[in-house]
């Protein structure tokens, strides 16, 4: 009786090791071939028998929601990697863009897999159960700090990385389609400033001490000033311009003496 556990928890462990091999390859030959790729060529490559891949997948659909739903488990993980390096909207934003970008290299299996729906999906559905729990603690966090919008639900997440990824996938450059989905995600940021500036009547330039608060340009130049929050509000741009101004106070100040 003794012998006999050791070779049943070697022959668990085998099985286990068999069907990682297939889901490993079948990923790699799904990315590169397609869904139509035959579970006998996935056995090929795999470099195990026809009757190993079937007893594990007995179906080629069956196939491709596991490696579906691998794939989800795998990016609830990187969720929580997320959340434990970064700040809390750097982290959503980050794991959005992983996400898509991910998925950008799966979009013909994705599309293989929701085209028939005549199968069972309780795999895949308990894995994005875990992808969309992961993507609501991010998103709360990010709410808490203040880094998104109150009103944004994790559907529209969800519903925002299907159509990153057919942005991404649909662009033939690479770098600038990645370029468009940070466009499109930075559109849920909150602006850095918060606070809302008061408002000033602009409308006459006064030069005097209680009007320099409407000087928002330089007086020399013109340049656009950096408004401090506290202490007297800025006239000119920097040294140049204010030795500048400096020289032609001086000179208007001397020509009625020398006249």
């Amino acid at each position: 009786m003794t012998a006999v556990v050791p070779a049943a928890i070697a022959g668990r462990t085998d099985a286990r090791r068999n069907r990682e091999i297939v889901l490993r390859t079948a990923v790699r030959m799904f990315a590169e071939d397609g869904p139509e790729v035959s579970l006998g060529r996935i056995a090929q490559r795999a470099g195990v028998g026809a009757g190993t891949v079937y007893r594990h997948f007995p179906s080629k659909e069956i196939l491709i929601e596991a490696v579906l739903a691998e794939q989800v488990e795998s990016l609830a993980a990187a969720a929580d990697r997320w959340a434990a390096r970064a700040a809390p909207g750097d982290a959503l934003f980050g794991f959005l863009l992983e996400v898509i970008e991910r998925s950008a290299g799966n979009k013909p299996v994705c599309d293989a897999l929701t085209a028939d729906r005549s199968w069972p999906h309780a795999v895949l559905t308990a894995a994005a159960q875990r992808f969309g729990e992961a993507l609501d603690r991010l998103l709360n966090s990010a709410k808490q700090a203040r880094a998104i919008h109150a009103e944004v639900q994790v559907d529209d997440l969800t519903a925002l990385i299907v159509g990153g990824t057919a942005l991404r996938s649909a662009h033939r450059n690479r770098a600038r389609g990645t370029r468009l989905v940070r466009v499109l995600l930075d559109g849920l940021r909150i602006p850095a400033v918060t606070e809302a500036a008061a408002f000033r009547d602009s409308s006459a330039h006064r030069r005097h001490e209680t009007g320099d608060h409407a000087i928002v340009r330089c007086v020399e130049c013109g340049a656009r000033l950096q408004v401090r929050a506290t202490g007297r509000p800025p006239r000119h741009c920097g040294p140049t311009c204010r030795q500048r101004a400096r020289r032609r106070r001086v000179a208007g100040a001397a020509t009625p003496a020398s006249s």
